[in-house]
């Protein structure tokens, strides 16, 4: 087989066409891998939708009651009553401090 004359355009040889056959099949199956993987990212997705919907719908089927929400507003109301001796917990504690270290200052 003979060269083509050099004005005669362009020349692709079978061994050019071949390797860029073989680049753009690479490239499909590159390309086919990557849907594949999405795929199956999405399959789990909707499986893990799926598994929070059926959560959620058995959280909104034992809702709160009226009751228990006043209940509870019974008890928040309990501990707060019941947090206001804390700070003054706190000012009696720092004064016992002061006058314990004020003794050996003035017993001098």
């Amino acid at each position: 087989m003979t060269s083509p004359a050099p004005d005669s355009g362009v020349y692709i040889s079978p061994a050019q066409t071949h390797a860029e056959v073989r680049r753009i099949a690479d490239g499909q199956i590159r390309m086919e891998e990557k849907l594949d993987r999405l795929l199956d990212d999405q399959r789990e997705h909707r499986e893990t939708i799926a598994d929070h919907e059926t959560r959620i719908r058995a959280q909104e089927r034992t809702a709160l009651t009226e009751a228990d929400v006043a209940g509870m507003r019974v008890d928040v109301e309990a501990l707060k009553r019941g947090r206001w001796p804390l700070p003054t917990i706190a000012v009696l504690a720092s004064l016992a401090g002061v006058g314990i270290a004020l003794i050996p200052l003035l017993s001098r």
